[in-house]
């Protein structure tokens, strides 16, 4: 007891030691006293199972006995050289100030690093400024964590008891016996299954996609296959090859490589930019007699000056074969039939013939020269069936594509004359001048102006096959059928305000449909099945709807000027030729500009047409030729047309830097009607 007394009062001073200290600024190495102290009592008091134990209790939280921190420095985790200049170090938990330590010169470190054993392992705290002194744990603590090891002494590699061991035993673990479940299928389960497939089914759970396992990063300035270093080197340039030295700068060169003294003086007249070469070639015996080059050092020089200044790039030759680059279209033989082979000649007229005409019924053709004669033939045979003599050159002629009806248009000068062809079935011509003489004039109404006069042919005319006359103030140019064969157009370009006209036969009726063209007028056609009237000027092609009365699209034909212009029996595709030698194919439902443009002719073309059955057209120019093509037009919209040139059929003589004048298909059969300069018109079949 004696002992423990002792142990008291020396507790009771260390507690008062303790409030006297924390009332002054407080010591770390009391304190840690005095926790020694407490835990030795403790220690004793357990070992003699004293259950009387009349030690007072200790508060556990007067004392931290934490070494992680030194938390009575309340300033934080700051930089401590702010307070370099200050007396104090920081401040308490009550935010008084805490003072800093008295420190000693570099005499009194000296002495204590000499006579002071715990010099080697004490260190000094940043927040209080005192000196530690660490313990042998924490040395080896610091020690173990500098090397990388484990901060305690426990060794990582154990050896492994396998308490199941691989070996295969007589006797089992335990003998307990297999539980019930464990062979009868779960409840829970089955039910949980049965909502997952019913989910499934009605189409809630659905199967999560697999991502593509693609990597988050990638290479921002070089590819991943070739590295910066690698490019360099594979883009190495070598420097040019000097060329090699040939026979004219041998020492003995052959005689031809000799300059005579007419050449001798004609070189050193040259500018030396100008001189094939930079020496001239001599003969000497041996090579001992030849003298040093007195260009050599010049020559060397500029060498290196352009191996180093001149820039050398790679050039960028893009490997392509060249079949790779026709576009592949079928062949010829699988896209027949188309005409290939001249099967007639039809001769007779004296002058060219600038215009031909092929009935709707392809038995009979009609073909007008400058001679001032229209002649009809018969297309199988080759016979002139009928001349009809007009005064003056024909510019146009037209049949009627009303097989009721045999008619026939010829434009000659400012009269475009109705004739009763008179071929064919006698009722059919007959009705036809029924139709005719039915006409029952209107009743008189105030007109302004006449755009042009009706006029009944005569005795003489009508016995010649004439039955209508209509007189134009201007020179007409063309005519123009609509497909239903009562309604033709006529073009009269010098016109002004009635360049265009449209003429209704049965009723002798005339319209002007545009009060002011804009453009000159080259050319207009009928839609074959809508009430669309396409009018092409020089450089553009309008397209008109006549019951609206209002302008629907504007091809631009990007050509110099326009020659002819044919519809498709669609009517979505238009063919345009010029005279600047271009034949340009409008795709009317994809844009307004040229779908593709053809440029086969060398000069020239004249007229252009298209086939009323088979997939085919055909363009005829002053070169002589006539170009068949295969153009397929797809009812899918979303297919383009097919264009392929299958021919080119030569016959025509090129006469007067004319050549093929007019060319028309063959209503029914692949064969093709062309006339030319040379006063003939051909049939291909």
């Amino acid at each position: 007891m004696d002992e423990d007394d002792d142990e008291d009062e020396d507790s009771d001073k260390s507690g008062s030691d303790k409030d006297s200290d924390s009332q002054s600024g407080g010591d770390d190495d009391k304190a840690d006293n005095e926790i020694n102290k407490m835990l030795k009592k403790k220690l004793h008091s357990d070992s003699n199972d004293n259950d009387n134990d009349t030690t007072p209790a200790v508060n556990e939280y007067d004392h931290d006995s934490s070494d992680e921190e030194d938390i009575r420095n309340t300033v934080g985790n700051i930089p401590m050289q702010w307070y370099d200049d200050y007396v104090h170090i920081g401040y308490d938990l009550d935010g008084k100030k805490i003072s800093k330590p008295v420190k000693g010169d570099q005499l009194d470190e000296f002495l204590n690093k000499m006579e002071n054993p715990e010099y080697w392992n004490t260190v000094k705290d940043k927040q209080t400024g005192k000196d530690v002194v660490l313990s042998n744990e924490e040395i080896d603590l610091i020690e173990r964590l500098e090397k990388g090891r484990m901060p305690s002494e426990t060794n990582m590699y154990e050896p492994y008891v396998d308490f199941f061991t691989h070996e295969t035993m007589i006797h089992p673990v335990t003998r307990r016996p297999a539980d019930k479940r464990s062979f009868i299928p779960s409840l829970l389960e089955k039910e949980k299954v049965s909502r997952l497939v019913h989910a499934i089914r009605m189409g809630w759970l659905k199967p999560s996609k697999k991502k593509d396992e693609k990597p988050d990063y990638y290479m921002l300035w070089e590819n991943d296959d070739q590295s910066t270093l690698s490019k360099r080197l594979n883009m190495h340039i070598p420097a040019p090859k000097i060329k090699l030295p040939g026979h004219e700068e041998s020492y003995n060169p052959p005689p031809e490589y000799l300059p005579t003294e007419e050449e001798i003086i004609a070189w050193k007249s040259q500018d030396p930019e100008d001189r094939k070469t930079s020496f001239l070639p001599r003969r000497y015996d041996c090579l001992r007699k030849v003298p040093a080059y007195s260009k050599y050092v010049r020559e060397r020089f500029e060498r290196c000056l352009d191996l180093y200044l001149c820039p050398r790039q790679h050039k960028m030759r893009v490997q392509v074969n060249p079949e790779d680059l026709i576009p592949k279209l079928p062949k010829p033989k699988e896209l027949q039939p188309f005409p290939t082979t001249q099967a007639l000649v039809y001769k007779g007229h004296t002058k060219l013939v600038r215009t031909i005409s092929v009935d709707m019924t392809g038995q009979w053709l009609a073909s007008g020269s400058d001679d001032g004669t229209v002649r009809l033939w018969e297309v199988l045979s080759g016979r002139c069936m009928k001349t009809i003599a007009v005064n003056g050159p024909v510019q146009c002629v037209a049949w009627c594509p009303n097989t009721t009806l045999t008619l026939i248009a010829i434009v000659v000068e400012n009269k475009v004359h109705i004739v009763n062809t008179g071929l064919g079935d006698k009722l059919l011509v007959s009705g036809t001048d029924n139709v005719i003489e039915n006409y029952e004039p209107p009743e008189e109404t105030e007109q302004k102006t006449k755009l042009v006069d009706w006029v009944t042919a005569e005795s003489e005319l009508f016995d010649a096959g004439f039955r209508l006359t209509i007189q134009h103030p201007k020179t007409v140019k063309e005519i123009t059928w609509h497909g239903r064969g009562d309604y033709f157009s006529t073009v009269q370009p010098q016109g002004n305000t009635t360049q265009v006209l449209i003429h209704q036969l049965t009723k002798r009726r005339t319209q002007n449909p545009f009060r002011k063209p804009k453009g000159l007028v080259q050319c207009v056609r009928f839609h074959p099945t809508r009430p669309f009237f396409f009018v092409a000027t020089q450089k553009f092609v309008r397209v008109y709807n006549l019951l609206k009365q209002e302008l629907t699209k504007k091809l631009l034909t990007n050509v110099k000027w326009v020659s002819s212009m044919a519809i498709h029996p669609s009517g979505d595709n238009v063919i345009i030729g010029s005279y600047d030698s271009k034949l340009t194919w409008f795709d009317l439902d994809l844009s307004t500009k040229p779908y593709q443009t053809l440029r086969h002719h060398r000069k020239a073309i004249r007229q252009v047409c298209y086939h009323r059955s088979y997939p085919l057209f055909a363009s005829a120019a002053d070169d002589g030729s006539v170009i068949v093509c295969h153009g397929m037009v797809f009812s899918d919209l979303m297919q383009n047309p097919l264009i392929v040139p299958v021919k080119v059929i030569k016959g025509h003589e090129i006469t007067g830097d004319l050549g093929v004048l007019d060319c028309q298909f063959h209503p029914i059969q692949p064969w093709l009607f062309s006339s030319g300069a040379d006063n003939t018109v051909r049939l291909y079949t």
